[in-house]
């Protein structure tokens, strides 16, 4: 207790300092820690190494996004931090936002990958032949109450205190036709819970994906490429507008969205992003996603996780089960089915609850 309270009172005026830069602050990852080694649903672990991603459009070369990275790693930090992209505007659909830039991929690249940087994550796959790279898990340390023991001793002993929640993104960098790049940044959680009424162990369990933190990181991404702040607070306020919904057309559920091919395909994509589908492979010639699920582990079957709610009918082995998720054109619509591994319509409750999850995603 003597303890406690010397400590207390030898932080008192750094907390009293602190108090204005602390309150408010939506991200930091700065003082960020990493996932412990408990038990994470396998499928989060093996995402970065399963997923791959064909940029559409333009052809992209890996030797131009290779050179480009190496050309900017001999620039000086002050150099980039001056670079500014004027033509830069937050676009979004339904529930989901991203960034369209009048650049090429290439010369974001780097850019991207310091915002990252200066943000506090650390990066763990660098993709640039694909335009993907994604963070590790950290903690966003800004959740925590700011009430006066936690500034006071938090200052001190940085690592005193934990929000129980973990944070890791996914950045894709896409050419469109204009020449120019789209930016999606996808959010996913894990929070810390008891499996059992005791509360002497503990599990990691995903959480459901954060857009507000997605807007967020667009928005300072925006500012970090060179905007305005009042140009990306005004961007990042915009409301999208509606544009799926979920129906059934022959007995089968089918998603319908209106917006073409083009839009409705990335949309998706960026939706099983989201929402926790290992993406093994993808066909944009024939539209159609590879993913899998594995229904992650139970905390307790008194407190099932998110994606067990989900897909309360996945098998008690949870086998992973395979599916393609398949996005047809149709002029300015397109509609979004489910087949099984073998491509044929999936007829099992789980092509409704599929289907209503990425409904709810697309908006």
């Amino acid at each position: 207790m003597k303890l406690v309270l010397k400590l207390a009172l030898l932080g008192l005026p750094l907390a009293l300092v602190a108090c204005s830069t602390l309150d408010g602050d939506k991200v930091d990852y700065k003082a960020a820690t990493k996932a412990p080694s408990l038990s994470i649903p396998p499928d989060l672990t093996q995402l970065p190494r399963d997923t791959r991603y064909n940029t559409p459009g333009s052809t992209v070369s890996a030797s131009g996004y290779q050179n480009a990275t190496s050309a900017a790693q001999g620039v000086a930090a002050n150099a980039i931090a001056v670079a500014a992209y004027p033509g830069m505007r937050i676009d979004g659909v339904g529930g989901q936002r991203w960034l369209v830039v009048d650049q090429p991929a290439e010369k974001l690249w780097p850019l991207v990958k310091e915002f990252w940087q200066e943000t506090g994550m650390t990066l763990i796959s660098e993709q640039a032949q694909l335009g993907i790279m994604e963070t590790d898990w950290a903690e966003n340390r800004a959740k925590l109450p700011q009430d006066f023991m936690r500034r006071t001793l938090g200052k001190i002993i940085g690592g005193l205190f934990s929000t129980n929640m973990l944070d890791k993104y996914r950045t894709r960098l896409e050419r469109n036709a204009a020449g120019g790049t789209e930016i999606y940044i996808s959010q996913r959680g894990l929070e810390e819970v008891y499996t059992d009424a005791s509360k002497e162990k503990l599990v990691w369990q995903p959480r459901a994906s954060d857009p507000e933190m997605e807007v967020e990181m667009l928005r300072r991404l925006m500012i970090k490429l060179g905007a305005p702040s009042q140009q990306a607070d005004q961007q990042a306020a915009v409301a999208p507008r509606r544009t799926s919904r979920l129906d059934t057309r022959d007995g089968q559920p089918v998603v319908f969205v209106s917006e073409g091919f083009d839009r409705a395909w990335r949309r998706v994509g960026l939706t099983l992003d989201r929402t926790g589908f290992t993406v093994e492979d993808r066909d944009r010639s024939q539209g159609v996603y590879f993913v899998r699920y594995v229904e992650p582990r139970k905390p307790g079957e008194e407190e099932p996780g998110f994606f067990t709610r989900m897909f309360s009918g996945t098998p008690k082995d949870k086998t992973p089960q395979k599916y393609r998720i398949t996005v047809r054109g149709q002029g300015d619509n397109s509609t979004v089915t489910v087949l099984n591994a073998e491509g044929a319509p999936e007829v099992s409750d789980n092509a409704q609850r599929i289907l209503q999850v990425i409904t709810d995603d697309l908006r």
